[in-house]
């Protein structure tokens, strides 16, 4: 119902509601998206796929866009003009290209050491895919390009469109069609963009309700410095590009284009102030009477040609890539810089929701990183679109006063400025660095994780011993064979090395653990025996098994030919991946056949024992010195001095890098080498020996077997996931009955 006010004149006037902006309702769906994440915590994931469905069809006009704009943006141009922006319009480009990347690569500076390591993962043993440059950059198939969101393609198609369009008299009509399209596809991303406060709204909703604390925390990294940046680069470094060679001064750069600025920061949408810098930049040309016959005609053709050019506004989001490698604990080699630039240049002339995706995935960094950008992006695009509308204005005023012969340089001025710049640029540095160390946590807890695993099923009867010496064995037992004592006394014994994560190790409880003691535990259970733990030494284990200190040995044991004639040995239960471990600063040193065999004075540790392996890394790498370890604790702890690398298996290896993140194991590509892994018993036991291998047939593709590799392996689950703090759970207390129930265990437990 409309309410009506008599005015003081008697006339009756209606009361309007305040209606807000677009950029508001965005700003109020982010704000209660957060809040609603945090009331009701991991309960709103689903919103999850509102925001995905939300990011899609924002991307659905891009590509087409792009295509449009670029073709009748370069083909309404006359030649002339085109032949003049090319040569320094182009180099203006260049210099403001080059300002980007400089900053986008030195902001990464700022960020605090981060020590990270991980589980094996299968990325470790894939050979990431080649980028394939011709067709990354070549539209042979130009509908293919665009069909695969191959941005880089399309925009080189593109401008080529356009460029063959300015030599044709007669284009008017299709320059025509494509401005209509170019119409077309603003009103309908306009239609999108009314959708933003609600796909913020769930975006927000999903990321607040499902981040952890150490997430949001080092959230701010990104956030903080992105910021300073835009800040550096559009109060300070961009408008000292005109001061030195031009005679407009820092007040009116800044103050006559305040407005434009204002109104670009609040909207976040560049493409509204175009006109309004346009004319600002007419205005200060005409205040400094160096208005010549075409410098409107340059000021109103470079406003437009240059929006659809990446600008650092937009070339700035590719900080977020670098980002995202720091926050996964990934590194890039000098290699992917040079692919992270160009195809970042190349794909930005896109727009940044395809542009973005296209990167990641680029870099091989986790797709749903996005998500996390979408995020920051509510605070982040607005600060961008302000260093876009600067770098508008700076671009055309610079390019304009070359055009026209109004330049003046001068050198001291050029000095005082370049000083002046890089003084800002170390300053924000060193002071966000300072501020990220002091405040971001970075507790490594990802050895706290492994130190803490346990069995993921109930044991098996079972004794322990951590000495051979507290074994008592009778003397009638040993006259037995195995087998026979095995069924005899209803107890296997079973070898173990101590200190094998994560096959065989002890936890901080003092309990023995591990992907094959679980596996004892599973076989006595499913033979319903009883089982002896028993301590093997690492270099006589084949000799105590043929005397029967044990019956199997159960460690993660390599099946090698020298071992073969030694021991009789199950089938292979798990084939693992030959990998060496190196510091991890020099990981990028044994990414190849190549470079290790050209590395000099080179020392490869290898476990005590084994001939093969000897043999292998002498084949491989001829100019290598192999040592012997009896304890891979010697290599990481360094109680040899200059061992360049330990032959592991990448499985084991990785396990090993969480309790010593400076260590990280490479699997040499492009040849990769399996070591399988068996376990066996002495000699003339084969009856022992083929039960083994027949319960190891049926325990290989079980869902039981799935989940130990997973676990003890990836590491997937060995971190107790809390339920995140949320008003509905932790102050309401909704929910918390069920978590204080007993745990479900796994559909391992209690089953034999």
């Amino acid at each position: 119902m409309r309410h009506a006010a008599v005015s003081n004149g008697g006339t009756v006037t209606e009361n309007k509601k305040p209606r807000f902006s677009l950029s508001t309702y965005i700003l109020i769906g982010m704000f209660l998206g957060i809040v609603c994440g945090i009331f009701f915590g991991e309960a709103v994931g689903f919103l999850e796929i509102a925001g995905n469905a939300f990011i899609k069809l924002l991307q659905m006009t891009i590509l087409p866009y792009i295509l449009v704009s670029l073709v009748y943006g370069i083909g309404g141009l006359t030649f002339n003009q085109a032949k003049e922006l090319a040569k320094k319009g182009g180099l203006l480009l260049l210099l403001f290209w080059g300002i980007a990347f400089a900053m986008i690569l030195l902001i990464p500076l700022s960020f605090p050491a981060w020590e990270s390591s991980a589980f094996f993962s299968t990325s470790l043993v894939e050979t990431p895919p080649k980028v394939d440059f011709l067709n990354l950059y070549i539209p042979s198939n130009p509908f293919y390009s665009m069909a695969n969101n191959i941005v880089p393609a399309v925009v080189l198609f593109s401008i080529l469109l356009g460029v063959a369009l300015i030599g044709i008299d007669d284009k008017d009509t299709i320059l025509s069609v494509l401005g209509t399209c170019s119409e077309a596809l603003v009103k309908i991303t306009g239609i999108i963009v009314k959708l933003t406060p609600f796909g913020v709204f769930a975006i927000s909703a999903a990321a607040a309700g499902t981040m952890t604390t150490e997430q949001f925390g080092r959230l701010q990294v990104y956030l903080i410095s992105f910021n300073l940046a835009v800040l550096l680069l559009t109060f300070g470094i961009l408008p000292m590009l005109l001061i030195p060679v031009t005679p407009f001064k820092y007040r009116d750069i800044v103050g006559m284009s305040k407005d434009a600025l204002v109104t670009a920061f609040t909207t976040g949408n560049l493409f509204v102030v175009l006109t309004v810098l346009t004319e600002n930049c007419k205005k200060i040309f005409e205040n400094y009477e160096l208005k010549r016959d075409k410098t409107d005609t340059y000021i109103d053709v470079l406003i437009p040609i240059s929006f659809n050019f990446p600008n650092i506004g937009k070339l700035i989001m590719l900080l977020f890539v670098l980002f995202a490698v720091w926050f996964s604990g990934s590194s890039l080699n000098l290699g992917q810089y040079g692919t992270f630039v160009f195809s970042g240049l190349l794909s930005f002339f896109g727009g940044v929701d395809v542009a973005l995706p296209f990167m990641l995935d680029l870099m091989r960094l986790p797709s749903d990183m996005y998500q996390l950008y979408v995020v920051t992006g509510v605070i982040n695009g607005r600060s961008s679109t302000l260093l876009a509308a600067m770098n508008l204005l700076v671009f055309t005023m610079l390019t304009t006063a070359m055009l026209t012969g109004t330049t003046k340089i001068r050198k001291q001025k050029i000095i005082m400025c370049g000083v002046m710049s890089l003084a800002f640029t170390l300053a924000v540095l060193l002071g966000s660095r300072l501020y990220f160390s002091a405040v971001v946590s970075n507790e490594y807890q990802k050895d706290v994780v492994v130190a803490n695993m346990q069995l993921l099923q109930n044991p098996a009867p079972y004794r322990l011993y951590r000495d051979v010496k507290e074994i008592k064995v009778d003397p009638q037992l040993q006259k037995l064979t195995p087998m026979e004592r095995i069924k005899k006394t209803g107890t296997i014994r079973v070898g173990y090395l101590p200190n094998y994560i994560p096959f065989s190790y002890f936890n901080t409880v003092g309990e023995l653990v591990g992907f094959d003691i679980d596996m004892a535990h599973r076989l006595a259970r499913d033979f319903q025996w009883n089982i002896e733990f028993v301590p093997v030494d690492r270099e006589k284990f084949l000799e105590e098994l043929e005397n029967g200190a044990y019956d199997i040995l159960m460690s993660g044991v390599a099946l090698t030919p020298d071992r073969l004639g030694q021991a009789v040995f199950s089938t292979p239960y798990l084939d693992t991946t030959a990998a060496l471990i190196v510091e991890d600063f020099r990981k990028d040193e044994f990414a190849t056949i190549e470079k290790v065999r050209k590395l000099k004075k080179l020392k490869i540790a290898i476990p005590t024992g084994s001939r093969t392996f000897k043999e292998g890394i002498k084949n491989l790498y001829p100019n290598a010195e192999v040592v012997m370890l009896d304890d891979p604790v010697d290599f990481y702890e360094k109680n040899f001095p200059n061992l360049d690398a330990m032959l592991a298996t990448a499985e084991g290896g990785s396990a090993w890098t969480l309790l010593y993140p400076a260590f990280h194991a490479v699997v040499i590509k492009p040849e990769t080498h399996r070591i399988p892994l068996a376990y066996p018993v002495a000699k003339g036991d084969r009856e022992l020996g083929s039960l083994i291998s027949r319960w190891i047939y049926l325990q290989k593709d079980s869902p039981s077997f799935k989940k130990r590799y997973s676990y003890w392996i990836m590491g997937i689950g060995a971190e107790e996931k809390k339920p995140r703090w949320s008003v509905l759970r932790n102050v309401l207390g909704w929910g918390r009955d069920e978590e204080e129930e007993e745990k479900v265990e796994t559909d391992d437990k209690g089953t034999s």
